[in-house]
């Protein structure tokens, strides 16, 4: 796998890289021991620098004649492209994000972004957008269906590039390293240049996500990436069969993931650096003594590359680190967990090399990987190996997982398709579907039988469906009576943060002062720090405002009570945790509600097809913000609160208990440990 480089070191090891060469390196901070200790957090992104008053009024004035202009325009299919620059300069201003390097000028890159915003702004009121047509670095935005914010990438367009011809090109996406300090202004401020640090193949296309900032790529940053690519296809004719994924520290992690997460999208993987899971990444490089509870050890599988390291028999990867980096470590365990499964890692190293690439490594990196991409992916691979812990990722080539036995326990499909026949050894697995290009002659074999099935046309050929039934035998799926997990409708809390949701504070009288405090407190937590690491306005409605569009739509985060909040009123007594003035009851046990908080994640009892979270935001903290590798999902399906012990860095206070909820999202024993 390839290496993303960096653009700037939020760290002493973290040092900068050329990712993005021309963003200032300013203002950042050091991991390390004294970002181990959860009492003294320091916020993230860090306090901005003070600007002359003459500055700001400059600025002000530029920014209101660039509001006025997005106003006389009104409605464009590329409105967001203008939009951008107006919401880097506004949040730089309201929230004092303004961050410039040694020397700078004061606000240089809050300038140069109001500017090129201008500019657009002015061609655009004229009917014209210039920027569609030019080849070199071109700073795009879209329109995020998460929250309706808008959200920058650079696109990298070769000089090669018609946009008369039908030609399509190969486009890699470069994943950037961590920095603290490098929000909107920053970062669309500055072309990254051709590759970020390893330059491909000519009449490549190279896009370079926002990533909604510095979350390694994960939860609303994670989906950024495919809305990113969803945009370029409208505008630039892509070939998907090779798509290519890089990228260097931060952006290394986010290639392990990708590549773990979905390895039949890309054509080749190419991480450099980086980390490839949390628990011993963290004692290595953070020297951080970890006491996970049991329910945030099962979180860990949804972004651990190494505990899915068999999806890599999908992806050709060739990854490289200096060989006297500490996040060498990375591949060093990838190398050993591929090896567990049968695979061997392509691991080039580069000599006496610290946080960087090495030249001819890096040379040697690029002819690889070249030389894969140039053949394009298979179309229908003939042979797949496939691993998961949570139907969030369920996909590889023609095989979808549907159903789990057990959701954070080990499932794997492996299997043919030759000769008219599929062949599939499956466990952990309850529900599959196959989608073919036609109807597979010599019929469906799992574990040994073969299944019965019922083919359908589809958009991409013919598709089936196989349970396991009670017998443990394959076959054609039965009726369900009930909501099941399944994919995109399986918790845990943060995942109703990967899709559209709206938060909905209460109106009505709460149950309890205390509790109601406490709740009020939390939503404004949870929208404040929305904005500051997912770089987007949370979303906001009253109870009394939601509508039939909201409930179709979106997920709902319900904040209150049962007697404050009319929407959660309206479901409570659907829910599997039951809250009344008496107490909040799960199971044969009852906490006092008058000190005590539910959250939960369940299926919308309005609309089954999306969530409802009860009173959380997602869920790590302003500590785990400190290293990327903690930034995982703290809490599990659902939990309880107690309110008496203070919010703090890591946790919304005392969580007494915790759980998950089982594949028909019923309550288990011992909370399904």
């Amino acid at each position: 796998m390839f290496a993303l480089p960096r653009a700037f070191a939020a760290s002493l090891f973290l040092t900068a890289l050329a990712a993005l060469a021309a963003l200032p390196a300013s203002n950042t901070f050091a991991d390390g021991p004294k970002d181990n200790i959860a009492t003294q957090v320091r916020p993230v992104p860090p306090p901005g620098n003070d600007i002359p008053a003459e500055d700001l009024a400059d600025i002000k004035k530029g920014l209101a004649e660039l509001q006025q202009l997005i106003n006389d325009i009104g409605k464009h299919e590329l409105l967001p492209d203008v939009l951008v620059y107006e919401k880097a300069v506004r949040w730089a201003i309201d929230y004092k994000e303004i961050y410039d390097g040694k020397g700078a000028k004061p606000a240089t890159n809050v300038k140069k972004a109001l500017a090129a915003g201008l500019e657009r702004a002015k061609a655009m009121k004229e009917g014209k957008t210039p920027w569609t047509t030019q080849t070199g670095g071109v700073l795009r935005a879209y329109k995020s269906k998460i929250d309706g914010s808008v959200q920058p990438y650079w696109l990298i367009v070769p000089k090669e590039y018609d946009f008369a011809a039908n030609t399509k090109h190969r486009l890699d996406f470069w994943w950037h390293g961590r920095y603290e300090n490098t929000v909107e202004a920053g970062f669309i401020a500055n072309s990254p240049g051709s590759g970020g640090g390893i330059i491909p193949a000519p009449g490549v296309l190279v896009l370079h996500p926002f990533g909604r900032f510095s979350n390694a790529n994960k939860f609303a940053g994670e989906i950024d990436t495919f809305e990113c690519l969803e945009h370029a296809k409208k505008h630039y004719r892509i070939d998907e069969s090779r798509l290519v994924a890089r990228g260097f520290s931060m952006g290394g992690a986010a290639c392990w993931q990708y590549g773990a997460h979905y390895p039949t999208l890309w054509a080749a993987c190419a991480p450099g650096a980086g980390f490839s899971e949390t628990p011993e990444f963290l004692k290595v490089f953070q020297n951080e003594k970890l006491e996970p509870t049991w329910y945030e050890k099962k979180l860990w599988h949804m972004y651990n590359a190494s505990d899915t390291a068999l999806n890599f028999f999908n992806l050709p990867t060739v990854a490289y680190s200096g060989e006297i980096d500490s996040q060498k470590q990375a591949a060093d365990v990838m190398a050993r967990e591929f090896k567990k499964v049968g695979l061997e890692l392509k691991h080039i190293i580069g000599p006496k090399t610290g946080h960087s690439y090495e030249k001819g490594a890096k040379e040697e990196v690029n002819k690889l990987i070249d030389a894969v991409v140039e053949k394009g992916k298979p179309a229908v691979p003939k042979e797949i190996k496939f691993t998961t812990y949570t139907l969030r990722y369920n996909q590889c080539a023609w095989l979808s997982v549907l159903r789990l036995e057990k959701h954070w326990s080990e499932a794997t499909v492996s299997g043919t398709y030759k000769d008219g026949k599929v062949e599939l050894k499956a466990t952990g697995a309850s529900v599959l579907r196959l989608t073919l290009p036609t109807e597979p002659k010599n019929g469906v074999v799992i574990n040994g039988e073969r299944a019965e099935a019922l083919w359908r046309n589809s958009g991409e050929g013919v598709t089936a469906s196989f349970e396991k039934a009670e017998g443990k035998k394959w076959g054609i799926p039965g009726s369900t009576l009930y909501v099941p997990k399944k994919p995109g409708l399986q918790g845990p809390i943060d995942d109703a943060f990967m899709d559209s949701f709206v938060m909905v504070k209460p109106s009505g009288r709460p149950m309890n002062a205390k509790t109601a405090e406490w709740a009020e407190k939390e939503m404004k937590h949870a929208a404040d720090h929305w904005r500051k690491q997912f770089r987007g306005d949370a979303p906001m409605k009253a109870d009394t405002e939601i509508k039939e569009a909201d409930i179709a739509n979106s997920n709902l985060i319900l904040w209150g009570d049962p007697m404050s909040n009319a929407v959660l009123a309206k479901i409570a007594d659907k829910l599997p945790i039951k809250w009344t003035s008496k107490g909040i009851t799960i199971g044969k046990d009852t906490y006092e509600a008058g000190t005590h908080v539910p959250v939960l994640i369940y299926p919308n009892p309005l609309n089954p097809s999306k969530y409802v979270v009860i009173n959380s935001g997602f869920t790590f903290r302003e500590y785990d913000y400190l290293n990327n590798a903690r930034q995982v999902s703290k809490l599990p399906d659902y939990a309880v609160i107690d309110t008496t012990t203070p919010p703090d860095a890591r946790y919304p206070g005392k969580v007494v208990r915790a759980g998950f909820f089982g594949e028909k999202w019923e309550l288990l024993e011992n909370d399904g440990k």
